[in-house]
């Protein structure tokens, strides 16, 4: 008798998550019936792995040629003057160009950042919202991002890799000494500016 209730007592301590999570409104979003690990309402915070690489080439190569030659010429002088030509004439013409343009671009982006679940669409999707900032020696550097991120994207860990955020937008800046020694200087923007 005692083993039937003790049995009855673990069914329903087992059952009571369930039934708790059966009634709440976050039902069915969560990875566990017992813990909550995956970002499904505003708040929660959702960790990204920022792996981003773009590379763009552009070539251009035009050449072209152009040569003309005209030629006129007449009979000798009358009389006396034989000597000089009554009429005589002759050109040429030729040009050349050969122009040549090549255009690399390449970036590269590795980042490990948390953001926040700021709203929730109605078709579950997440809009999220994050910021980091670092400070070394005087520099800051602030990593932004935002988008939206479907929840099925979000991994058992409560990652995202940043090519599966929609409508993602990265920005990276940086502030202080280092930043302001790369920049060119006011005069050099002035003439870039103006010509």
């Amino acid at each position: 008798m005692n083993v039937k209730r003790i049995l009855l007592i673990l069914a329903v301590l087992l059952l009571l998550p369930f039934t708790i999570k059966l009634y709440g409104e976050d039902f069915g979003q969560s990875q566990s019936l017992f813990t909550d690990i995956k970002a499904h309402k505003v708040g929660d915070i959702l960790t990204v792995l920022i792996y981003e690489q773009s590379r763009a080439s552009s070539k251009v190569e035009s050449k072209t040629e152009k040569s003309t030659k005209a030629s006129v010429s007449g009979g000798p002088g009358i009389g006396t003057l034989d000597f000089i030509p009554l009429f005589s004439a002759d050109g040429e013409n030729k040009n050349t160009f050969d122009g040549k343009g090549e255009s690399i671009r390449d970036g590269s982006l590795r980042a490990k950042m948390s953001v926040t679940v700021v709203d929730v669409r109605e078709n579950g999707d997440l809009i999220i919202e994050g910021s980091r900032t670092i400070g070394i020696s005087g520099d800051r550097e602030t990593l932004t991002l935002s988008g939206v991120v479907r929840q099925k994207d979000i991994s058992p860990t409560n990652t995202i890799d940043s090519y599966l955020i929609a409508d993602a937008e990265i920005h990276y800046t940086g502030k202080g000494n280092n930043n302001t020694a790369s920049r060119p200087g006011f005069v050099t923007r002035l003439i870039n500016w103006l010509f």
